[in-house]
């Protein structure tokens, strides 16, 4: 089950045999600013997984927050969820929606540049 809202991604799975894995995440979003001044995204990412809570915070620059699944994917395989369900593939359209809302937050339009320095 997923469920969105603007500045705000729940993600939660329920174990459904002893095997199985369950979670409860919750990815909260807004507009900020980094140390040095430079506009991006600050990204909350807390809940359970597989019944232990965690929080793990995360800034991207505007020309890298609309990467924001791929911190999402390993902070999600960082507290036990296997690589096999940490793919975004069943909630795909609840990361479009969150993708968009990122983009019309920041301003971002195609096209527009990315700092090399960002990309090392």
């Amino acid at each position: 089950m997923a469920t969105f809202e603007p500045g705000h991604l729940h993600i939660e799975r329920h174990a459904l045999t002893p095997d199985d894995v369950n979670y409860n995440v919750h990815l909260d979003y807004e507009v900020s600013k980094d140390p040095k001044g430079e506009k991006g995204m600050q990204f909350t990412m807390h809940g359970t997984i597989q019944g232990k809570e965690f929080t793990e915070l995360f800034f991207l620059p505007k020309d890298q927050a609309y990467n924001f699944a791929s911190n999402v994917t390993k902070i999600a395989e960082k507290y036990g969820i296997p690589k096999h369900l940490s793919s975004i593939g069943s909630i795909h359209k609840y990361y479009d929606a969150m993708f968009e809302d990122v983009r019309v937050q920041l301003n971002m339009k195609s096209g527009d540049p990315v700092k090399p320095e960002h990309l090392e």
